[in-house]
């Protein structure tokens, strides 16, 4: 296993050009030896950020970017590889790929558009959630453990319930060593939390992981805190789904949906 040290501020340092390692911050909340999805998330976000950086043409913002997660993230190593797909001035598309021991582990497809005056427009959406620092913090290490659970602030709104709770969250970790992220990618690097907030069955019982991570965004969000208005819903073949209504300080940004597999934990052997 090859992360850095626990006293580290961050949760990835980077070895190389594209190549990042995680520390022990990264630390997954289902078994040790993983990542947390949600750092790993915002560390493609800000692979994508770099490689975007160069675009010769005007700017452009994500308007939508899907996760495929193929595996569970070990905490170890990783390269992310980008690229651009389909090139273009109003839109374009890029692919990210992320690498371990040269296996394909996470696939990422990041709709990007031109930035154009639609204020006159703008409209729609959900009510503004009250100030986090109106509420008091929760801590989310009584449901889940893990070095990225122990590294949040979490404060709901009200007493979180199996299925529903909306919370603010924020990290007190960069999310690469002496790097300055986007406001985008440290916000990304929270969203997958959404799954982990509003649990129907305690994670000692059934396991729910998601597949997936899609975020659609009609605003960029802005500041240290994300709003995660979280509904989960378990179906009775095995299948589950986390729908999150996305906030900045400001309102609502966006949504992000997470489809789950939901089977019971292995019981412990005699």
């Amino acid at each position: 296993m090859s992360t850095s040290g626990p006293t580290s501020d961050s949760y990835y340092v980077r070895t190389g050009e594209h190549r990042f390692k995680p520390t022990s911050h990264a630390g997954g909340a289902w078994h040790d030896d993983e990542q947390h999805f949600s750092p790993l998330g915002g560390l493609i976000v800000h692979a994508i950020d770099h490689h975007t950086a160069a675009r010769p043409h005007g700017e452009m913002v994500l308007g939508r970017i899907s996760f495929d997660i193929l595996g569970s993230p070990a905490l170890d190593e990783c390269e992310i590889r980008v690229e651009t797909v389909r090139p273009g001035r109003t839109i374009e598309l890029v692919e990210a790929t992320v690498l371990m021991a040269d296996r394909p582990l996470v696939r990422a497809r990041a709709w990007n558009l031109a930035v154009l005056d639609s204020s006159s427009v703008a409209g729609g959406g959900a009510e503004q959630l009250p100030h986090p620092d109106t509420l008091a913090p929760w801590p989310l290490s009584t449901v889940w453990r893990g070095g990225y659970i122990d590294s949040v602030n979490v404060r709901p709104l009200t007493e979180p319930r199996p299925g529903r709770t909306t919370a603010w969250i924020s990290s007190r970790v960069d999310l690469v060593a002496g790097e300055a992220a986007s406001p985008l990618a440290s916000f990304v690097a929270l969203v997958d939390t959404a799954n982990g907030i509003a649990v129907r069955q305690p994670p000692t019982a059934w396991m729910f992981p998601n597949l997936d991570l899609t975020v659609h965004l009609h605003r960029q969000p802005q500041g240290r805190w994300a709003g995660l208005d979280t509904t989960v819903v378990f179906g009775d073949t095995g299948q589950g789904l986390t729908s999150t209504v996305l906030h900045d300080l400001a309102g609502p940004v966006g949504h992000a949906r997470q489809i789950l597999t939901v089977r019971p934990q292995d019981p412990p052997s005699p």
